[in-house]
Parts: C-alpha cells; sequence; structure tokens
C-alpha cells in the first residue's frame, strides 16, 4: 500500500517477528495458563518484548544509515575545501542549536537530500547527498541542515523510540487477543480440544503485520508534525529566509530523486515524495507547499 518503508520501522518489525518466532519455536508464553490468557501477564509480557524492537532499531540507527546510503563520515582533517567548508558550517549551527557538534557523513545520489539519525545527541550523524552538495548555495544548505540539526535538539529519534514501543506493545497485545479468540485457545495450549495452537501463531502473525501497518500511519503522521516542528526550529537556527529558501530549492529540484534510497530511509530525511488520497496518511513528510507556507505565515 505504500512505497516508502522507515528504516527505523523496517528493523522494528523484523526484530517483533524474530521476537515472536522465537518465543514460538521454545514455548515461551508465559501469558498462556490453564484457564487461556492471563491479561495482566500478557500486558507485561508485549509491553518489555514491544520495547525491544524499538530500541534496537534506535541503538543501530546510525550504523544501518550509513550501512543502507553507504554514507561516508568526513575526515576532520581533510583537505577538500568543500568538505572543510561543511564541516565548520555544521560546527558553526551545531552551537548555535546547542548541541554536540555531530558526525558529519556525505552518501553518493543524485537526489537533493540530507538526514540526521543516532541514538542520542552525543551519538548522532548528519549526511548530505552529492547531489545536494553540488546543486544547493550556501544559504540553502544552511537552512538544510538546520532543518536536521533541529531534529537532533529536540530529540525526535529517542521520542520516536517511545511512541513505536507503546505501539508494539498494543500491537502484540492485541494481535493475541484476537488469535486467542479465533483459533478457540483454551485451558490447555497444547490440547486439540481447547483449539488449535498453529493457527493460534498464524493468527498472531497475521494480525501483527495487520496492526503495525495500521501503527505506521499513527508514526507517519507524528513524522509530519516533526518535520514542521523541524522547519522551525531551523528557521530559529539560520534564520527564516534560509529555512524556505532551502524549502524553495528542495521543491524546485524534486526531479532528482533516488527512488530506491528515498523508499528505504525516507523519513530520515529532510523531504520525501508527495502522496495523494489514502496514501498520504502513510506520507511521513508533509507536501513542501504547505511547509513553506506554515514558515511564513510565522
Amino acid at each position: 500500500m505504500f512505497k516508502r518503508i522507515l528504516l527505523f520501522l523496517g528493523l522494528n518489525f523484523l526484530v517483533i517477528t524474530m521476537v515472536t518466532l522465537i518465543l514460538n519455536i521454545f514455548g515461551v508464553q508465559p501469558y498462556l495458563n490453564a484457564y487461556g490468557l492471563d491479561y495482566q501477564s500478557l500486558m507485561i509480557f508485549c509491553l518489555v518484548w514491544g520495547m525491544v524492537g524499538s530500541i534496537v532499531s534506535l541503538c543501530l540507527s546510525r550504523v544501518m544509515a550509513k550501512w543502507m546510503l553507504g554514507v561516508s563520515v568526513i575526515d576532520p582533517h581533510t583537505n577538500d575545501p568543500r568538505l572543510k567548508e561543511l564541516l565548520y558550517t555544521v560546527q558553526t549551527l551545531s552551537k548555535k542549536a546547542g548541541i554536540p557538534m555531530p558526525q558529519v557523513g556525505i552518501y553518493r545520489s543524485n537526489e537533493v537530500n540530507a538526514f540526521a539519525t543516532g541514538p542520542t545527541k552525543n551519538r548522532s550523524l548528519v549526511a548530505v547527498s552529492s547531489g545536494l552538495l553540488n546543486r544547493m548555495n550556501q544559504q540553502e544548505l544552511e537552512g538544510v541542515l538546520g532543518h536536521e540539526l533541529a531534529h537532533i535538539a529536540n530529540g525526535d529519534m529517542v521520542t520516536m523510540t517511545l511512541l513505536q514501543g507503546v505501539i508494539n506493545a498494543f500491537v502484540m497485545f492485541l494481535a493475541r487477543i484476537l488469535a486467542s479468540l479465533l483459533s478457540g485457545m483454551g485451558k490447555n495450549k497444547n490440547s486439540s480440544q481447547n483449539g488449535n495452537y498453529g493457527s493460534f501463531i498464524l493468527f498472531t502473525y497475521l494480525f501483527e503485520a495487520i496492526f503495525m501497518t495500521l501503527g505506521f500511519m499513527v508514526i507517519a503522521a507524528y513524522s509530519r508534525y516533526r518535520e514542521f516542528k523541524a522547519d522551525k526550529g531551523g528557521s530559529r537556527i539560520t534564520g527564516k529566509a534560509a529555512m524556505i529558501s532551502a524549502l524553495e530549492s528542495l521543491k524546485s529540484l524534486k526531479h532528482h530523486e533516488d527512488v530506491k534510497q528515498s523508499e528505504a530511509i525516507a523519513a530520515f530525511k529532510i523531504s520525501g515524495s508527495k502522496k495523494k488520497g489514502i496514501r498520504s496518511l502513510f506520507s511521513t513528510h508533509p507536501p513542501l507547499e504547505e511547509r513553506i507556507e506554515r514558515l511564513q505565515r510565522e
């Protein structure tokens, strides 16, 4: 239904699926007792394990982003004048944002984009595409970097982790309740007279996939909100003119898009593909026109 699967959510879903598979293989189901489902134990179980996927995703976000896009971290002692200027710009803007200097990287892509990620403000990464570095002027570049540094200053990745952890818990909780009802699980989870345990497992996977998709709509809505917030933060760091100039430039250069890469790590970036109709519910970014208009009103 949607093209862009956020790396954070993709890795998170993989971890949740693997946790479920391992627990099922070894029969670790502490919420199943002689009377059926123990809802209190199930909720605790889901809350604990539901946080695992999001926490792992957060901890690996910087490493996975480098691997997915082939990001090269810029050596602070580089002799390349363009890269030295980029490092100096990030350092200057980081001080204005009140955060430690992040790692700065570049990835080869014709698209005009940038992203920020990392588990903490002290272990963050800001990366720009070669297309952006080649096509944007200094003011536009500062606007883009200010936006990304605002994401770091706002702690967006940590907030997303907490939100995703709660969604994971509800996904696992509701999936198992519905799976129990539809499979007829009764007093003994291994008794064919009281329900089919194999059906319970299949229904669990099915409902987890369905609810995770619905949960993505919530994550996408939060992602759109944080883009507006990062635009506002970026305008405070670099000035409103620089932020609007950056968004205007992104709008005019929209045709320079790397489809595969933007689909893999869309919500990390400053700009995403425009969606229409119901597909807009799965969009991680608001339309650039709307972001520009909102900044102009403020």
